[in-house]
C-alpha cells in the first residue's frame, strides 16, 4: 500500500533460488534523519542466480563482510510513520550461515 495515497498495487510473487551473492557493499556512516540511530549500516548489491541484481540491507559484523558471500533474505521491519500508524515490512538479508 502506498502511503501517500493509500492505492493498493498488484503484487507478483517471485521465488528465487535460495544462492545470492553480494556483489556491491557499501558501508553507510552518515544517513538521513530517520536513520542515524542504524548508522554505521550495511547496503549491497545482491545478484541473484536468475540475472536480476537487487540492492538491500545486509545486516551482519561489517568486518566479516566480502564480495561474494552467499546471502539469504529475511523478513524485518524496515520503519514506521508513527503520525499515520503505518508500519513497514520487508526484506533483508543476512549472511547463509547466519540462524537470524
Amino acid at each position: 500500500m502506498c502511503p501517500t495515497c493509500r492505492r493498493t498495487g498488484i503484487i507478483h510473487p517471485f521465488n528465487s533460488k535460495v544462492r545470492v551473492k553480494l556483489s556491491l557493499i557499501l558501508l553507510v556512516h552518515t544517513s538521513a534523519k530517520d536513520y542515524s540511530k542504524l548508522t554505521p549500516y550495511i547496503l549491497a548489491i545482491i545478484k541473484l542466480d536468475e540475472g536480476p541484481r537487487l540492492t538491500s540491507q545486509v545486516i551482519c559484523d561489517h568486518s566479516k563482510i566480502h564480495i561474494g558471500m552467499k546471502v539469504k533474505s529475511v523478513f524485518r521491519k524496515l520503519g514506521e510513520e508513527s503520525d499515520k500508524g503505518m508500519i513497514y515490512y520487508g526484506t533483508k538479508f543476512v549472511p547463509m550461515e547466519s540462524k537470524v
